[in-house]
């Protein structure tokens, strides 16, 4: 049976939507803070929950010469003013174990990178912490695979665990979304994000940075709330051809309110 998690009204497995989003890296204070409140005003115009969600390191960049963000001190310094200016939820992923404790003084959910999900180490210090975990799928596991991990953490006493699908490595430089990975990875017990952005990756493919085929993430987004997703995840930028992370796959916040939209009435329709 699914386990659902109710984090300040906002429910996780249950009948909410919740949209995980926000840029994939933190540029700067201003440009975070201005993309929070847009954010927020267009989930709540919708009638969506939304989580605020920014990285303050990309430890697994193509390159050693992409931006990585400003670090764990900075980073969480401006989240918390985040928080702190429009009362939002926030999310961001840790890479190293001695880095949960911190990041659970302000965050609300702590994000596992899918490069990272079997680190026994990282999800120990996750769990310690008492936040609510957000495993991503590697793209090298199967769903039903997950169940390791779901053992490992109730192993170490945690309970507050969601999975999150982003496409399964098929190939070079390419990923596919199994929509089944859904449904089947809610059966052990959990609620499933959908990874809408990174699912668009082309990993690699521009040689020194990861490519991508953004067109593609409204059919994506669309498919994983008809499969049954409990909440999506989706990097959102102002200008994202000249975001410093992620620029292929990135949405366009201009763009956020018509997918929003449409997700919304397909997963009304799904519930009836």
């Amino acid at each position: 049976m699914k386990k659902n998690f109710v984090i300040n009204s906002v429910e996780f497995g249950g009948r909410d939507l919740p949209i995980i989003a926000g840029p994939c890296v933190i540029e700067s204070q201003e440009h975070v803070l201005r993309m929070a409140e847009k954010i927020k005003i267009i989930t709540e115009d919708i009638g969506l929950p939304m989580i605020f969600k920014s990285s303050f390191d990309k430890g697994n960049r193509s390159s050693h010469t992409s931006y990585r963000g400003p670090g764990l001190e900075e980073g969480l310094r401006i989240l918390e003013n985040v928080k702190k200016s429009l009362g939002v939820l926030l999310t961001t992923d840790i890479h190293d174990a001695t880095q949960a404790k911190p990041v659970a003084e302000i965050i609300d959910i702590i994000q596992i990178p899918a490069f990272l999900c079997r680190q026994g180490d990282l999800l120990k210090a996750a769990v310690a912490t008492g936040k609510i975990i957000n495993v991503k799928k590697g793209q090298f596991m199967a769903p039903w695979d997950m169940k390791n991990i779901i053992d490992r953490v109730k192993h170490v006493g945690g309970e507050k665990l969601m999975l999150t699908e982003r496409g399964t490595s098929f190939g070079y430089n390419n990923l596919v979304s199994d929509m089944r990975s859904i449904p089947i990875m809610q059966d052990l017990g959990v609620p499933v994000v959908f990874d809408a952005t990174h699912s668009a990756q082309q990993p690699g493919g521009l040689g020194k940075m990861t490519g991508g085929t953004r067109e593609l993430i409204p059919t994506l987004t669309k498919a994983a709330v008809a499969a049954g997703c409990d909440a999506v995840f989706m990097e959102v930028h102002d200008d994202p051809e000249n975001a410093l992370s992620d620029a292929a796959t990135q949405w366009p916040l201009d763009k956020l309110e018509a997918l929003l939209q449409s997700i919304k009435h397909i997963r009304q329709a799904r519930d009836n």
